[in-house]
């Protein structure tokens, strides 16, 4: 029994130490202006990451072109999750340009990326940023840890704070995605 309600207690700490930091609240805001600026200019989001967070941007895109908390249009989001693509480009290029080859095929200039890595340092996700400011896209990030290399890639980050393991960082990412997408549908449509 302890060691569950341990389990609580250090997502209640993580989720302090995130909410005491005022920055975090304005770099959310950031992202999302970001985000409500492209998708009223007619661009899309486009999202990505590896295991627990490919499943963030998948639900991310989802509840943007599907339905979140209320009835609305659908709003431009797509996650890179096509397990043909990414096992043809895994096949053909290698497991780091999974993302950056779907990118510079798919992104445009005016769209955002946005990137997530618990650690900072996912080679993919980094070659992804990469080949979105080339495109003359945006790039939200959502790190962890010291915000690795992504860090420095990218328009706007917010970054969890440092836990010992990725479940934290993750949790933390989910409330933060779940705020962005409320506030795309308050803010830009």
């Amino acid at each position: 029994m302890n060691s569950i309600k341990k389990q609580f207690e250090e997502a209640q700490t993580v989720l302090e130490t995130f909410i005491k930091n005022e920055e975090n609240f304005s770099k959310i805001e950031h992202a999302g202006i970001v985000m409500c600026e492209a998708i009223r200019a007619g661009n899309k989001i486009i999202s990505c990451g590896n295991g627990g967070s490919m499943s963030d941007a998948m639900h991310f895109a989802e509840e943007l072109s599907g339905r979140y908390r209320g009835d609305r249009k659908s709003i431009a989001a797509i996650s890179i999750s096509d397990p043909t693509h990414i096992t043809c480009v895994g096949n053909d290029y290698g497991f780091d340009f999974i993302f950056s080859r779907f990118v510079e095929g798919v992104g445009n200039a005016g769209d955002v990326l946005l990137a997530i890595s618990t650690s900072g340092n996912s080679k993919n996700v980094i070659e992804a940023a990469k080949a979105a400011k080339a495109k003359g896209m945006k790039v939200v990030a959502l790190t962890g840890k010291d915000g690795g290399a992504l860090a420095q890639l990218c328009d706007v980050e917010i970054r969890a704070p440092h836990a010992n393991f990725a479940d934290r960082a993750q949790e933390i990412h989910i409330k933060i995605i779940h705020t962005l997408i409320g506030y795309i549908e308050e803010n830009a449509i």
